[in-house]
């Protein structure tokens, strides 16, 4: 648990450029989708679509691709509108990429594209998760 906390303060760090701060949070994504049941399969997978951040197992054996957006404010919007058409449309081809590969032909029940959001502010750190989101 140790390592948890010092995640938390690192992510409500106001000091960490927006780079470090994506970092962090897709590890405290991670982590929070393996302490919820989800097996991770891959992080930060790229195609000339752009990159997976993490693509996951659920526990009834739905490969879930993950879309994670860290925030310290919704100043300029809510995290999850980061996630335009555009973006949805490239993710969908870097998951059919993704599942066309030979190293991931895993027995499966379905695919869906998740949104998870983390926002860090005044020492709070906030996630939320849409299963499905597009």
């Amino acid at each position: 648990m140790a390592g948890l906390s010092d995640m938390l303060c690192r992510l409500c760090d106001g000091s960490l450029k927006p780079k470090q701060l994506g970092v962090l949070g897709e590890q405290y994504a991670a982590d929070w989708l393996e302490r919820h049941g989800y097996t991770i399969l891959g992080r930060n997978w790229h195609s000339r679509y752009g990159e997976l951040d993490i693509v996951m197992m659920t526990p009834d054996r739905v490969i879930a691709f993950v879309e994670v957006k860290t925030r310290r404010t919704d100043h300029f919007g809510m995290p999850q509108e980061a996630v335009t058409l555009h973006k949805q449309t490239n993710l969908r081809r870097a998951g059919v990429q993704w599942l066309l590969e030979p190293d991931h032909r895993i027995r499966h029940t379905g695919v869906r594209f998740d949104v998870l959001t983390i926002v860090a502010r005044a020492g709070m750190v906030s996630v939320h998760h849409i299963p499905g989101a597009f």
